[in-house]
């Protein structure tokens, strides 16, 4: 896999995957696109998201919608690196299973998910759900 990174101005930056995808950061605080950081969090949401959703239909559970809330908290210091991060599950459904669902996030977070794999040996993070019955 390769991506290729571009200063496009400011503190903005074009990144381009592999498969022709651009996506622009930018480093002054996220004022006009994601900063890197927030990329970061918005990356691992999704990896996770991905897997539980996989997970649930695998189980055959009736999952019309997945949401996930993700808070990170960064050192004071220099590299202000995150300490911690929180992902909070909001799944919706029918008759979705706790079980279930408590399964498929620990499965994502210590098994399947690339980024929270890369993380966790530096980061806390940690997770929890709510189920929405439609």
């Amino acid at each position: 896999m390769k991506a290729t990174v571009k200063w496009i101005g400011e503190e903005l930056f074009l990144g381009t995957s592999e498969s022709g995808h651009t996506q622009v950061l930018d480093a002054n605080g996220g004022n006009l696109a994601p900063s890197p950081l927030e990329s970061i969090l918005i990356s691992l949401g999704s990896c996770s998201s991905v897997d539980v959703v996989s997970i649930l239909r695998k189980s055959k559970q009736n999952v019309c919608g997945c949401h996930v809330e993700i808070a990170g908290t960064r050192l004071q210091t220099v590299p202000k690196l995150f300490s911690d991060i929180h992902l909070h599950f909001i799944i919706t459904g029918k008759e979705v299973n706790e079980k279930h669902l408590a399964r498929a996030v620990s499965l994502s977070a210590d098994k399947y998910c690339s980024i929270a794999l890369m993380l966790s040996g530096n980061v806390n993070i940690t997770h929890n759900f709510s189920i929405i019955e439609q």
